[in-house]
């Protein structure tokens, strides 16, 4: 009896060890996170929009840019993320033309990419946030951060133009 319970105290280290092994093997699989966005992650999405965002990822496809979508739903207000990024052949007119979408408002961004500016967002179905338009080398990428609430508490004027900024560190940051 007492040579049986010797060996089984020696292979439990062993069981524990395995065990651990195979625990530490299979987690990166139970980590990975559910979105393929290539620029920024679920996570760093959800501190941006003030709360747990859910995200989606389109890959590129007929002329079309990659999209990353990352919605948080809460207080009375629906906050999104939105990233475009495309490969251009001539990315500086490229970027131009999405420039185009800010106006006169548009304010250049130094040090985000190799170009970048950014301006408000307001339309008519509610919508209030900033917009970031830049490139850096051949890629030239979109962000859009909005709130569906005026008076949002958790994106207010301010939070909306660091956060805007955030993001925008994070995907040139990624693309370079």
């Amino acid at each position: 009896m007492e040579n049986n319970r010797a060996s089984s105290f020696r292979l439990r280290p062993r069981l524990g060890q395995a065990m651990m092994a195979v625990s530490l093997t299979c987690m990166p699989a139970m980590a990975h996170a559910a979105n393929n966005c290539s620029w920024i992650t679920e996570a760093t999405a959800s501190g941006l929009l003030g709360g747990n965002a859910v995200g989606g990822y389109t890959p590129p496809a007929d002329g079309q840019p990659a999209v990353c979508n990352f919605t948080q739903q809460g207080d009375g207000a629906s906050r999104t993320l939105r990233i475009t990024v495309e490969l251009a052949t001539d990315p500086h007119a490229r970027f131009i033309s999405l420039a185009g979408d800010c106006g006169a408002s548009a304010i250049q961004i130094k040090a985000i990419g190799n170009e970048a500016l950014t301006c408000e967002v307001a339309d008519r179905k509610g919508v209030y946030g900033e917009h970031v338009v830049g490139r850096v080398r051949d890629q030239v990428f979109t962000i859009t951060l909005t709130t569906t609430l005026r008076s949002d508490p958790i994106m207010t004027r301010d939070a909306l133009e660091t956060r805007i900024y955030t993001a925008a560190e994070q995907v040139a940051g990624n693309l370079f």
